[in-house]
Formats: structure tokens, sequence, C-alpha cells
């Protein structure tokens, strides 16, 4: 907590700040060193001037602090509790699977439809002929048995064949359902994020590593 403005109370020192507003100041490691960029960020949060030419915690003029400890740990976590001396870095890895669901229903019906069927059938029938012979010595005896003149008649009778149309159901087929399995290929895109790590200086800016590296995960790697 800053002592500017601060006054002695009953042999107490009492900083102008209320609890509230210390108690949600930025988290910082109470037994590690400040860097500058810890002081400006603290001096901004209670509303107080804050000049980078020197500090009293041994800060070159404009400089980075390495952030070396008295633990011996190197840099600290300055966005919330600490943890150890490393951020793990993760990514979005795009796992892709398949569930089935339900596309729609099939079912067989069957139903009566009438149609016309033409057929040709043979139909035979009897048709009435005059046969006329002359008298011979063969049947001449026939021909004279009766009387010499009489009246007589003969009949004949003529026959035909009619068409007889008579229908009866014949099983034809069997019909039944069944399903096949087809696999296609489908492509899927879908967004994935992952975190970058950056090394970058009190102002927020890219900064070069002890050993000249840029602030990227490739120079940081080195």
């Amino acid at each position: 907590v800053p002592l500017r403005d601060a006054s002695e109370q009953d042999g107490a020192l009492r900083a102008r700040f209320d609890k509230a507003t210390v108690k949600d100041a930025p988290k910082l490691d109470a037994d590690g060193e400040l860097s500058q960029r810890e002081e400006g960020e603290l001096y901004r949060y209670y509303g107080l001037e804050y000049s980078e030419a020197g500090s009293d915690k041994g800060l070159p003029e404009g400089g980075v602090s390495t952030g070396q400890t008295d633990r011996g740990v190197v840099g600290n976590d300055v966005s919330g509790r600490e943890t150890d001396d490393a951020m793990t870095r993760s990514e979005e890895e795009l796992r892709v699977g398949t569930t089935e669901r339900e596309t729609g229903r099939a079912r067989l019906r069957k139903h009566v439809v009438t149609e016309n069927v033409t057929k040709t059938v043979p139909v035979k029938r009897e048709e009435i002929r005059v046969e006329r012979e002359a008298i011979t010595d063969a049947n001449r005896d026939a021909a004279t048995s009766g009387a010499d003149l009489s009246e007589e008649e003969h009949e004949v009778v003529l026959h035909e064949e009619e068409v007889v149309v008579d229908k009866r159901a014949v099983p034809k087929e069997r019909v039944r359902l069944d399903k096949d399995t087809v696999t296609e290929q489908r492509e899927v895109s879908e967004q994935v994020r992952s975190e970058q790590v950056e090394l970058i200086d009190a102002e927020g800016e890219p900064a070069e590593g002890l050993d000249g590296a840029r602030g990227t995960d490739e120079g940081i790697n080195r």
C-alpha cells in the first residue's frame, strides 16, 4: 500500500485508503521484490502519479526487472495467486466422432388396383349348310323308301362355344424390406484456440531475452 499522504494515529501509521480498496488491489508476491512494472501497476490502481526515472528498488532507469526473488524463483505470477516458476501453455485439439440419429422411416404397403386385360380366345360355332347330291344307284333305295310325294321337316341343332371368364388369385413374388449401411466421407471444419507465450517488457512491448531471443514461443524455447 503506498504510504503517500498517510497519517499517524495513536502511535500507528494509517493509510488514506479504505479496507475494500486495499483488498481489491493487484495481487503481488509478499515475499518477492517488486518489479518496475508492478510498482507502476500499484500506483495507477491507487490513483497516484508514477515515474519510471529511477526506483528505490535499485532498478535501472527505464530498465526491465529480471524478476529474481529471494527464493531463487525466476519470475512470478502477476495475474493472481502465485503457483510456481512456470506457466502452462494449452491449446484446443479437434476431436471428431459420430453419433447415430434417426433420419426417417420406410414401410411397405400393398393395395389393390383394377386394370383392363384383353385376350383373344378362339371360339367355335356350328353353321347350317345344305348339301345336294344326285340320285345314283348307290342311294336310289334310300331315296325311294318313302311316299312318292309328301311333306317333311328335318331339324338340326346348332352349337357354338361361348367365352367363360374366371378369375383366381395367383401368388407372384415375395417382397420385404431390408437396409444396407453406406459409408461416405464428410469434411468437418471448426475453429480451435491455442495459447501463445511471448516475452514483453514493462511497457507491454515485445522484449529480448537474456540470450537475445525475441519474445515468441520459438525464442523462449531456444
